[in-house]
């Protein structure tokens, strides 16, 4: 839920998609409509489709000692539960905490260069904290922007005391007018129920379809 998605709005919706999915089994038995349909207006709902399927197959086959196995996982939010929920000490590097490792570093870093520096710049902490840490680094100080450098317990050690030279803050599109409004209001009336195709946005509802989140039968629409 937290993959691009502010904390606020997971906030109001975590408590009662856990309530409705407790557990792997108990998703997976209630098919990917109903996690889409308790997905809300979270946004990205190919997460919600992904989830489902992660879901089905740990019931089916069990937690893979490797998490990139399941779907919508890659190495990310692999090394991020382990170490949130296990506290393992492997390193994890979002787009923040990359942020501040190349700016620490003063240049730019790869995936395994930035997983080193992470374990180097964290030091002490190792794990959960090292995490937490660096993400709170990240959100609270070194921000791409209006950066508080003044404040920040890795200014001393820090190459760049602010943004990299040739650092760029991408901006996404506008959400309104765009074709994500389009797929969103089309989901939107699903999630109220089945609803007949030509009442729908004929492109967005095809493109839900290739996405695996929603089911046109003949000439009425539903989630899957």
């Amino acid at each position: 839920m937290l993959h691009q998605t502010q904390v606020t709005r997971v906030l109001a919706a975590y408590d009662g998609f856990l309530a409705a999915f407790p557990t792997p089994a108990a998703m997976a038995a209630a098919g990917p409509g109903a996690v889409i349909a308790a997905w809300g207006r979270l946004g990205y709902p190919r997460r919600a489709r992904r989830l489902w399927e992660a879901a089905a197959m740990i019931d089916a086959h069990g937690w893979p000692e490797d998490l990139t196995e399941l779907p919508g996982v890659g190495r990310y939010t692999a090394g991020a539960i382990a170490a949130q929920a296990d506290d393992t000490d492997v390193p994890a590097v979002d787009v923040n905490v990359r942020r501040v490792l190349e700016r620490v570093c003063g240049t730019r870093l790869t995936a395994g260069e930035a997983e080193r520096a992470m374990v180097d710049i964290g030091k002490p902490l190792h794990g959960r904290d090292r995490l937490l840490a660096l993400m709170d680094v990240g959100a609270l100080l070194c921000r791409p922007r209006a950066t508080r450098c003044d404040e920040c317990p890795l200014r001393p050690r820090c190459a760049t005391r602010g943004p990299l030279d040739d650092e760029t803050r991408s901006r996404q599109a506008p959400f309104t007018g765009s074709f994500r409004q389009r797929r969103g209001e089309v989901l939107a009336r699903l999630r109220a129920g089945a609803a007949p195709v030509m009442e729908l946005d004929t492109e967005a509802l095809a493109s839900l379809v290739d996405d695996g989140l929603a089911v046109a039968d003949g000439t009425r629409a539903r989630l899957p």
